[in-house]
Order: structure tokens, then C-alpha cells, then sequence
């Protein structure tokens, strides 16, 4: 699996290791983005304007990112994408079981029915992100 079928895709299994490093990554772009806004608009006081433009323009990907990612982990866990609708919709409940499901428990050891394990254990494993974050 590609780094962009990891980030964009919802097919396929992803471990946590990436799961956490992917989603620390865009936060981190996110934020550094706001800052910048914020620098160089000046708008921060308003509440309103261009910064207030670009974190909306930000939102959407940071949703579709956030939904691919939950979507492989879950699909490593071996449950469906109707988890990711629970874990972000249910306050409190959801969001704790969602942290702890999607953030810490390993994945399905071996192949499950959305694919290959992306430790490879139980077959090939995937080197390139590997060999990138190693």
C-alpha cells in the first residue's frame, strides 16, 4: 500500500504505528498551516477572515483523512467502517472506546477479510513505510 492509498484510500488494514505517526504528522501540518494564517493575516482578535477561510478550507481534508484513517484501523481490528460512525458520533462513550480501539488494541493477527496483515505476519509485510519511519 502506498503512503497516498494510506492517507486518501479506504480499503485495506493499517497498524497502529502508522495510525498514530500519520495522524500526529497532518495535526502538526495543520497546526503549523494556522500559524502561519494567523502570522501573516492578523486576524486572530476577529474570530473572522482569511484565517477563518483557510481553517475551513483545511477542515475537509482533515475529515476525509480522519475517516480513511479510522475506517483501515477499524478494518484491522476486523470490524466495518459502521464502528467509525460510532466511535465519532456517541460523546464520551464513543469517543474513549474509539481512542482506545482504534489507537491501541493490535490488529487481527494473520489475513481477516479486509485483506493481508500490515505487519506480514501471516505473509509479506510492508517495507516501504517501514523502511521510511525505521
Amino acid at each position: 500500500m502506498t503512503m497516498m492509498q494510506k492517507v486518501f484510500g479506504f480499503e485495506g488494514r493499517l497498524r497502529r504505528r502508522d495510525y498514530w505517526l500519520i495522524n500526529i504528522g497532518f495535526t502538526v501540518i495543520i497546526v503549523v498551516i494556522t500559524l502561519v494564517s494567523f502570522a501573516i493575516f492578523g486576524d486572530y482578535e476577529k474570530g473572522s477572515g482569511p484565517t477563518r477561510v483557510v481553517q475551513c478550507v483545511l477542515y475537509i481534508p482533515q475529515l476525509w483523512i480522519g475517516i480513511a484513517l479510522a475506517l483501515k484501523r477499524c478494518h484491522d481490528r476486523n470490524k466495518g467502517g459502521g464502528w467509525v460512525v460510532f466511535f465519532w458520533l456517541v460523546p464520551v462513550v464513543g469517543w474513549i472506546w474509539g481512542f482506545i480501539e482504534l489507537g491501541f488494541l493490535d490488529g487481527t493477527q494473520g489475513r481477516n477479510r479486509y485483506g493481508k496483515s500490515p505487519k506480514g505476519i501471516g505473509g509479506e509485510t510492508d517495507s516501504k513505510l517501514a523502511e521510511i519511519f525505521a
